[in-house]
């Protein structure tokens, strides 16, 4: 998951890395090309390649601001993305070539989508895999996630993977408005239940599954763990054996 940033990147923050400060948007270009084949490299000669790259994390509004940052740099966005899947392509072994994903974070949001993927693909990268993010809290309901799964599988024919899913334990996120389900053990497991059912229903079999965003963190996010405050394990990691394709 190349961030492309010194810190973490998300639809709010798209920082420029120090070392790239100051560059033109060629030499951005040729040192996302130049990192990107680097780090994959090191990853091959470690006998540790990756089965996946993504290019850029949530990348709904661009990255590498302002260079890359969008709608108003679509160009400069579309050469640093091909830049980085380039050196990708150059850093590995041709016969073990990662799988590449484009990132964003509109799981519930058909139309921002549509807007983002449609005009990507205008550009002719290529491409293998869609992520999406999906906090209910922010990204829609699950009905809307469905329709969103069912458009992209249909329209795009791309394997899709949900990369980042969370909900919590407790009352967290919903405390001001209804929850879909009670921030609870038993609700934080119900809601994955149902994602990994939207997962299973896409069409073609382009539902791959889902990463959850963090099973294992510390303060202000604990409440998204797997693990209650003693360390004991919630009911909700039962739900990924129940729904492992064997």
């Amino acid at each position: 998951d190349f961030h492309y940033s010194d810190t973490w990147a998300d639809p709010g923050k798209q920082y420029l890395p120090k070392e790239w400060e100051g560059m033109s948007h060629g030499q951005l270009v040729n040192a996302v090309y130049e990192y990107s084949s680097e780090s994959v490299r090191a990853f091959r000669e470690a006998g540790a390649m990756p089965d996946m790259v993504q290019i850029g994390n949530e990348v709904i509004n661009g990255m590498l601001w302002p260079d890359g940052r969008i709608p108003d740099n679509w160009d400069n966005f579309a050469e640093l993305v091909q830049a980085g899947i380039n050196g990708v392509n150059s850093g590995c072994d041709t016969a073990n070539r990662p799988d590449i994903m484009i990132h964003i974070d509109q799981g519930g949001n058909k139309e921002r989508t549509k807007y983002f993927f449609d005009k990507l693909m205008s550009y002719d990268i290529d491409f293998d895999y869609i992520g999406q993010s999906y906090y209910p809290w922010w990204h829609g309901t699950l009905l809307e996630l469905r329709e969103n799964m069912f458009f992209m599988a249909e329209t795009y024919k791309k394997p899709i993977i949900l990369v980042e899913v969370a909900y919590c334990s407790s009352p967290t996120e919903y405390k001001d408005k209804p929850a879909p389900f009670s921030e609870s053990p038993d609700g934080q497991k119900e809601f994955l239940d149902e994602v990994n059912e939207i997962i299973l229903e896409t069409p073609h079999n382009l539902g791959r599954g889902i990463f959850w965003w963090e099973p294992a963190t510390y303060g202000g996010r604990s409440t998204r763990d797997f693990f209650d405050e003693s360390g004991n394990v919630l009911p909700v990691i039962t739900v990924f054996d129940k729904y492992t394709r064997r």
